[in-house]
């Protein structure tokens, strides 16, 4: 495995910058030397000049004939002779030497070795040869010095060149670093800020797409990993939003659903409109091909099917009546619960119709309320279906409803039936109380006149005939009571005008005196109370009416601390172990009604001072 080399940032710049660094000493190293190589040849073409001045001053010296300054300036050129020969380590002076400069020297020390111990030593020559000796040392140190010029003139050029070649590298370095720079610093924090721009912008696709092995490219690398954990966040946010709101639409829908139902159960009034409107929403809201809704006696031997969604008309005719047992829907010691049955896994004989009708799943909610079977609703799919445990539970939940529903129809049902069978037991007794008697009474009158008839007694008959009248008159007068006794309707405020309208009634049909007299403020009666507290007022104003004799009636009404009603009347009274027997329905008709109000009626009567009857109504 090849390990890959990670150069940093100051790595790759002193990588660049070390070249031309390393150039720019060499240049410098070789401009110092060349410039010392100046400075030592300058010195020395001085002192060869300088020696050839001597030369001048040393034949003036002879020619004048002094010893001491001839040998003083003798001294002075071997000096000048061991500096160019030898340098000087005090200062930089030394020739460059080469090959021409070695041989012009020594031609130079020759000539001077020869000129000095010619011109110098104790006999000296004629003067004439002097001057032209001089000329040709001077001319051997002026070649000397032309050889010095010509090199040191070379080292110039050689100065120059450096100095050129440092003033190339150095726009070369430039450039350089200005090219590394822009690369390997401008370059990716330009990237970088475009990404950074884009992920500002929204874009969380934005990356470094150029990553380098520095510390940019580290910055490269965490901004990346940086954006693709912001991606990774924003997708999976995304994903958990609409998986949020897939849950809030389905926790919704089963809301509605719920609503919907609760609705429907609430306003149903019949089974037909129940069962019709449940299996519709539970087919929408289960996703199901067809639902049905089945009824079970109470024995749970038959399943009577009420209603139906979906299900093809021959397999609904076929199972209007499916015996238990006979069918995997119809079971009723099944478990509680939706149970699901794969038409494909059981016998196709006995889902036969599911199977003709292409169905491949039935879901079986069985309707219990409590302990007690009362149907089954059936889901059918024409595909493999396994409802979820949320499904599940929704759809018992509902079913849940629906039991409560036909129990509420049923309860409702016995309710209206004890209702009516109530109603048709006070008439009975009302009419047995009141027309009954006449109408025996009239039997018996009918029999003594066709006796009075067989015996031709025309008093007796005339007799018979009164009573006969009377008791027709009577039966009249009951049959109308009774007729506004049943015409009583409840009042949503007071019952002040509603008594005050009965003892209206009651002074026009008997022609007894009727006053109403209401003390106190109390709240108002519910109107189920009123209609049992008028019928109780009215049976004894009726009493008052056949069995008083009186000739005045008053109804006192207490409304504080709690409702008071009494009926009094001015008639003859009777003495209370005298009180009508229980062959008398009346009385007890009044205690009947006032017990199912929760209150208490009290008969009180004095022989000669009348009767009154009190309706006590309980304590608020």
């Amino acid at each position: 495995m090849v390990m890959r080399t990670h150069w940093g940032l100051g790595t790759k710049l002193a990588l660049v910058a070390t070249p031309f660094l390393a150039a720019a000493m060499m240049l410098i190293a070789a401009t110092l030397w060349v410039s010392w190589q100046l400075d030592g040849g300058a010195a020395a073409l001085n002192e060869a000049g300088r020696m050839r001045m001597q030369s001048y001053r040393l034949s003036l010296s002879i020619s004048a004939g002094d010893p001491g300054a001839v040998a003083q300036q003798a001294a002075g050129i071997e000096n000048s002779l061991a500096l160019l020969r030898h340098g000087d380590p005090e200062r930089p002076l030394f020739v460059p030497w080469d090959n021409g400069l070695h041989q012009r020297f020594d031609a130079v020390s020759n000539d001077w070795q020869a000129f000095r111990q010619r011109w110098t030593g104790t006999e000296t020559p004629a003067l004439a040869a002097l001057p032209a000796e001089t000329a040709a040392l001077t001319a051997r140190i002026d070649a000397l010095v032309s050889s010095i010029e010509a090199h040191l003139s070379r080292w110039t050029a050689i100065l120059h060149l450096l100095q050129a070649a440092m003033m190339a590298l150095a726009v070369a370095g430039a450039a350089a670093l200005l090219y590394t720079g822009y690369l390997f610093v401008l370059e990716p924090v330009s990237l970088l800020k475009r990404a950074i721009e884009r992920l500002q912008a929204g874009d969380l696709a934005a990356r470094v797409n150029k990553v380098t092995s520095d510390e940019f490219g580290t910055l490269a690398v965490g901004f990346n990993g940086m954006a693709d954990h912001l991606q990774s966040m924003y997708q999976n946010l995304e994903a958990r939003v609409a998986e949020k709101t897939a849950e809030l639409e389905e926790k919704r829908e089963r809301l509605q659903t719920l609503y919907s139902v609760t609705t429907l159960v609430a306003n149903a009034v019949s089974l037909d409109e129940l069962a019709r409107g449940f299996t519709e929403r539970v087919t929408r809201v289960a996703h199901a091909d067809a639902a049905a809704l089945r009824w079970s006696d109470e024995g749970n031997e038959r399943y009577l099917l009420l209603a139906s969604q979906g299900l093809p008309a021959s397999m609904a005719e076929a199972e209007h009546c499916v015996h238990a047992h006979e069918c995997h829907c119809g079971v009723p010691d099944a478990p509680p619960g939706a149970r699901v049955i794969p038409i494909h896994a059981v016998g196709a004989a006995r889902m036969q119709h599911c199977v003709q009708a292409g169905f491949q799943t039935i879901v079986s909610l069985p309707i219990r309320m409590k302990d007690r079977l009362m149907g089954e609703v059936d889901l059918f799919y024409h595909a493999r279906f396994e409802p979820q445990p949320a499904e599940r539970s929704l759809l018992e939940a509902l079913t849940a409803h629906l039991a409560g529903a036909m129990e509420n129809l049923r309860l409702n049902a016995m309710e209206k039936e004890a209702a009516v069978s109530q109603e048709r037991s006070l008439l009975a007794r009302e009419l047995h109380d009141s027309i009954a008697q006449s109408l025996a009474f009239l039997k018996i009158q009918v029999q003594l006149m066709r006796d009075a008839l067989e015996q031709a007694d025309t008093g007796r008959m005339r007799d018979v005939l009164a009573e006969i009248d009377l008791g027709v008159r009577e039966s009249y007068a009951d049959v109308r009571e009774l007729l506004l006794n049943f015409r009583t309707r409840a009042s949503e405020e007071d019952i002040g005008p509603a008594l005050q309208t009965t003892l209206r009634k009651f002074e026009q049909h008997s022609g007894l005196r009727a006053s109403l007299q209401m003390q106190g403020h109390g709240l108002p009666l519910d109107p189920q109370v009123q209609v049992q507290v008028l019928h109780v007022v009215q049976e004894a104003l009726s009493n008052a009416r056949k069995h008083s004799g009186a000739t005045q009636v008053w109804l006192d009404v207490q409304q504080q601390p709690q409702w008071r009603f009494e009926v009094r009347d001015n008639g003859g009274g009777f003495a209370q172990h005298a009180a009508p027997d229980e062959t008398h329905v009346g009385l007890r008709i009044m205690k009947e009604r006032a017990a199912q109000i929760g209150a208490s009626v009290d008969v009180v009567s004095t022989p000669g001072l009348g009767t009154s009857v009190i309706l006590q109504m309980p304590s608020p």
